[in-house]
């Protein structure tokens, strides 16, 4: 065989698998941001639940001002 369609050869496997990799590290951050996010939207529902049994009025005349 020729030495270039060798060298061809291995170095699209080589790009073949730093693209497996790629993609395998790209998942793993997106799952990770994805936790990051739910853990964020389920600790505001947390707060919203625990405020589900205060008697009615309470918290109506709240000043945010800083």
């Amino acid at each position: 065989m020729d030495m270039s369609l060798i060298s061809g050869l291995l170095a699209a496997q080589a790009g073949s698998m730093q693209m497996q990799v790629a993609a395998t590290v790209l998942k793993s951050n997106m799952d990770s941001e994805k936790s990051a996010v739910m853990t964020r939207l389920g600790a505001g529902e947390q707060n919203v639940s625990s405020l589900a049994n205060v008697a009615a009025g309470i918290g109506g005349n709240l000043d945010v001002t800083v």
